[in-house]
This record gives C-alpha cells, sequence and structure tokens, in this order.
C-alpha cells in the first residue's frame, strides 16, 4: 500500500514486494527463477486466453453501437413513465454490461448516450448522473465479466459457474436500481418528469436493433451454462460473433478494426502484468504462511463465521474508496479466500459476493472510479451533485448486499444446475 501510494502501478507493486519477500525467505535464486516461470507459465496459459477474448468482444459490441440501440428501446418502453428515462438508463447499462465487461467504459458509454435525452426532459443531473454511476458498476459481476474470470482462476474455480451465479445479483441489481429511480421520484417527481410516449409499433422496430446481441449473450452464457462448450471456448465464439455483428451493422472500418485490437492488446496487458504481479505477491503470502496466521488469529478472536465475514467486508468497502476494482481483488484474494473456505463458506458464493462490494466502491465517496469517470465526460457537474446522485442507489446496493448475504440460494440456484 505504501508504494502504490508514492505512485507505483499496482502490478510492480505487488510484484516488488512479492520478489523482494520470497528473497528473504528462500534466497535470490529461487525467487528469480520463480519470477521467469510466472512470467511465462501466465503469458502461456490456456486457460487465462479467455481474458483478451472477451475483452475483443466486448471492444467489438461498443463500436458496433449497440448502447445507442439498447438505450433506444429501453427509453420505448419506459421512458413516458416518471423517472422512465433514468429506469431506461439502469436497464440499458445492465444489458451493455452483459457485452461489455467493464464498469468504467459502461459508465464513460452511457453518460455519452443517456445524459443529452435526460437533459432534454429535464431531469436532475443528481439523479441522471447518480443512475449512470450505478449501473455502470454492472459492469463487473453480470457475465461475461473479467474480474470473475481472474477470480475464478486465482481460486481454483469453476468459470461458468461463477458466470452462472453472477445473473440473478445483476438481474437484482438493475431492478433494485429502476425501484429506487421510482421512489425517488414519487417522494420528488421533479427529479425525473415523463417524457412522450412511444406508440407501440415504434417500440416493437426498436427491439430489432438489439436482437443480434441477444442472441449473442444466450449463446454464450447458455453454451457454458449448458455445459456445450467451456468459458474460452464461449469467448472465442462471443468475440468472433461480436466482429460479424459489427460487419454485418456497416460499423467496422479499417481504422476501427485497428483501434478495437489496439485497445484490447493494452487492456490484455495491462491484466496481465496485473495479474502477475498478483500471483508473485500470492506464492510470497503463502510461503510466508499469513493466510493460516490470519486464521489462527481469528479463531483466538472466537467470532462467528459471519462476524468475520463482515470485517472482510467492511476492509472491502474501505480499500474500495482508494483502489480500482481490479487491483483491489487481485491484492486481497490471495489473503482472504483461504480464511474464507476454511469458515465453511462456498466460494463461489464468495467470489460474487466480493465482486458485489467492489461494485459499492466504485462509487463510495471520496474516490468513486465511477464518479470520476463521468466527471470526465460531464466537466461542467460538480462532483458533489453526482455523489448527492449516488446516496439512493448506495442504498439499494446495500440492500442487495445484506439479501445475497443472508440467502445465498440467489447466487448459488443457477450453478446449481450446471453439469
Amino acid at each position: 500500500m505504501v508504494i502504490m501510494f508514492v505512485g507505483v502501478p499496482i502490478a510492480f507493486s505487488m510484484g516488488i514486494v512479492g520478489f523482494f519477500g520470497l528473497v528473504g525467505m528462500i534466497g535470490w535464486d529461487p525467487s528469480l527463477a520463480m519470477v521467469s516461470s510466472v512470467t511465462m507459465e501466465t503469458g502461456l496459459d490456456y486457460g487465462l486466453s479467455v481474458v483478451p477474448l472477451f475483452i475483443l468482444m466486448g471492444n467489438f459490441v461498443t463500436h458496433a453501437g449497440l448502447s445507442d440501440e439498447l438505450y433506444a428501446a429501453s427509453n420505448a418502453w419506459l421512458g413516458h413513465r416518471r423517472g422512465g428515462l433514468a429506469m431506461a438508463t439502469a436497464l440499458a447499462c445492465g444489458g451493455f454490461s452483459a457485452v461489455c465487461g467493464s464498469s468504467l467504459a459502461t459508465a464513460a458509454t452511457m453518460t455519452k448516450v443517456a445524459m443529452p435525452s435526460m437533459r432534454k426532459y429535464g431531469y436532475a443531473d443528481s439523479l441522471a448522473t447518480g443512475v449512470i454511476a450505478a449501473g455502470g458498476t454492472l459492469g463487473i459481476l453480470i457475465p461475461p465479466s473479467v474480474i470473475l474470470v481472474l477470480y475464478g482462476i486465482m481460486t481454483q474455480q469453476d468459470i461458468g459457474k461463477l458466470f452462472a451465479a453472477g445473473i440473478i445479483p445483476g438481474i437484482i441489481g438493475i431492478f433494485g436500481y429502476m425501484a429506487t429511480v421510482w421512489v425517488v421520484t414519487a417522494i420528488n417527481p421533479k427529479l425525473g418528469p415523463k417524457a412522450e410516449r412511444v406508440p407501440m409499433l415504434e417500440r416493437f422496430h426498436l427491439l430489432k436493433g438489439i436482437w443480434g446481441i441477444v442472441v449473442l449473450f444466450i449463446i454464450v452464457i447458455g453454451g457454458i451454462y449448458l455445459g456445450i462448450f467451456t468459458p474460452t471456448e464461449a469467448a472465442g465464439i462471443g468475440a468472433s460473433g461480436a466482429f460479424v455483428f459489427a460487419l454485418g451493422r456497416r460499423r467496422l472500418s479499417w481504422v476501427t478494426l485497428y483501434r478495437v485490437l489496439v485497445e484490447s492488446a493494452q487492456t490484455t496487458a495491462m491484466i496481465f502484468f496485473i495479474l502477475i504481479g498478483a500471483i508473485m505477491f500470492s506464492n510470497f503470502v503463502n510461503i510466508a504462511g499469513l493466510p493460516d496466521d490470519l486464521a489462527n488469529f481469528v479463531e483466538t478472536l472466537g467470532w462467528s463465521s459471519l462476524a468475520v465475514l463482515f470485517a472482510i467486508l467492511g476492509i472491502y468497502l474501505i480499500l474500495g474508496a482508494v483502489l480500482e476494482s481490479l487491483s483491489m481483488i487481485l491484492l486481497t484474494i490471495p489473503i482472504f479466500y483461504p480464511i474464507v473456505e476454511g469458515l465453511g463458506f462456498d466460494l463461489i458464493w464468495f467470489g460474487v459476493i466480493v465482486v458485489v462490494v467492489t461494485e459499492i466502491s466504485l462509487i463510495t465517496p471520496p474516490i468513486g472510479l465511477n464518479v470520476f469517470v463521468i466527471r470526465s465526460v460531464l466537466p461542467e457537474v460538480p462532483t458533489g451533485t453526482i455523489f448527492k446522485g449516488i446516496i439512493p442507489f448506495l442504498i439499494a446496493d446495500i440492500i442487495r448486499l445484506a439479501l445475497l448475504v443472508f440467502v445465498p440460494a440467489l447466487v448459488l440456484l443457477l450453478p446449481s444446475y450446471m453439469p
């Protein structure tokens, strides 16, 4: 944490501490050998090929202009209601998250797409930016999620089951945000006035614009769920399908293709650097015996399993105020997951709980990353206004988190039916 706060990137912070920690434990030669083997094995790991493929899929879909069609269709069905445009934004964020996989990208894209319409109809900036910031967090939960992929690799859990486990919590999140808009606009209707009613024929016509991506999502997630293909194969099918989708919509020029490939390569390289650093840090943590020591310490406290879990979730909320979501998960999972497993909690369930807590941290003051993404797109909107609009959605997120903690079946129901 100290090295990070002086400006060293998280990947190198974890790698430096992991390497020199290992030098102190096992010496220079074994530590250098471990650096080379971890770097090579991570780069050649077939299971990790799912990461660049899902990133590529998300970039193709983004450049195909899907966000505009998703919002237009959602708006057509909901916009005429009080707060309807904000509800449509939450729904479109959920749909876009299902193929994008990035919270920050979802927040940035939906700000550009949804904000002009909400301003046109007199929506308060607080409600408009609040629902975009909250809806954007769904990008790391609704499958395919790169965060869940990395969690599955680090904890040796089935990625397909993790994807299935994220579906119901993601749907609860979407409807929770829509309900929050309904409550807020019921208290103060001026925050979200009604828009014009769209004729029923036009509503169905607008649905045609999203059929391709809906089919793609069903094939990818349905194929994994039914055991037809592995997550890696699904990622390849998804990336290929998204390419065809973008090509068929005439949104793919040579310049766009180049931009998509470069962005995907850059994001993949960043994630792999962080992952290599995290593995080095994890190896040091395990060799040093920190998980066992922490587990023994927890036993001496005499706390219940649930109390320990809430303490861990509290740590995530605090860290989320200063760390980016991917970095936070890769930094903490090697330390916490052995403790959670030792307490008897299901690691599939814990993975979803961690992602939901991380979602909350993305919009938590003082440093909610989604807030600053929106602020960069809308520099005229004060940061305080955005945080004010987020408060009702934070309450909805906390209610959802409590529901998932006390009713694990909401997370584990779909994975239990997988082959």
